[in-house]
């Protein structure tokens, strides 16, 4: 098997929310500050493959005007529960999530870049997939919407790598599975 790691990289507010309950993303843009990814770049370079919800696969879509960006990057496969013919680099996939990264795995290539939404995070949390986690917190509290975190996980130690703050306000964590 290759070395391949699933990673986490994905944003939350102080209180934990990805979205508003409206899949609203906008508060995201509080930190956007000219010349700084906040390490997103970096993460393109590592990564040759992404995974993400249907949710958020659709969000995207609405936010830019039809057009899936990472499927230039990466290899994408949106997790659904919908049967759904594949696209151009986009898979559309239905079946066992911890197949697909067993599969995945097996296959030389660079590491795997997860970004939601959170049934996506619970359903490799539950089957602990998930080999790092990178999370950018935002400062803002929303007091309401979608949690990273649902729950109904098994109870897990992480180890911790490093935090990093930005003048934004912005602060990245990074934790590895023991």
């Amino acid at each position: 098997m290759s070395s391949r790691k699933v990673v986490l990289y994905i944003s939350m507010s102080l209180d934990g929310y990805i979205a508003r309950e409206n899949d609203d993303l906008s508060w995201l843009s509080m930190v956007a500050t000219e010349g700084e990814d906040y390490g997103y770049s970096k993460m393109q370079e590592r990564c040759d493959t992404y995974i993400v919800g249907r949710r958020t696969y659709e969000t995207v879509l609405s936010l830019t005007g039809g057009s899936f960006p990472q499927s230039e990057m990466f290899k994408c496969y949106v997790l659904t529960r919908q049967e759904r013919k594949s696209e151009k680099n986009i898979e559309f996939y239905s079946g066992d999530v911890k197949q697909l990264i067993e599969s995945l795995k097996k296959k030389d290539g660079k590491d795997i870049y997860c970004d939601g939404g959170s049934l996506v995070v619970q359903e490799l949390m539950k089957k602990e997939l998930i080999d790092e986690y990178i999370i950018s917190v935002i400062p803002i509290l929303l007091g309401n919407g979608i949690r990273l975190f649902r729950g109904d996980t098994p109870e897990m130690y992480i180890k911790f790598i490093s935090a990093k703050s930005y003048p934004s306000g912005l602060v990245q964590l990074k934790y590895e599975k023991k």
